[in-house]
């Protein structure tokens, strides 16, 4: 994973309840990566939300998958 990918996340205990968020934004790395997953493409969601970033997008892949991967590590 890019270190610049990496400096769009952010987890603060007092945010979210320290779910990984994107930018200090109070939106979470699994509100984001569930949208496309539930039939939404990138520019609807940007439409929707315009506070985000076409670059939030793949700090959140990176983020989900990496998860996943030390998921399925243990």
């Amino acid at each position: 994973m890019q270190g610049s990918e990496l400096e769009r996340i952010s987890i603060l205990p007092d945010q979210r309840s320290g779910q990984p968020c994107i930018r200090g934004l109070r939106v979470t790395v699994w509100d984001v990566s569930d949208m496309p997953a539930a039939g939404s493409s990138e520019d609807e969601i940007l439409a929707d939300y315009p506070y985000l970033q076409r670059e939030d997008f793949p700090a959140v892949y990176a983020y989900a998958s990496r998860v996943g991967s030390e998921r399925s590590i243990r």
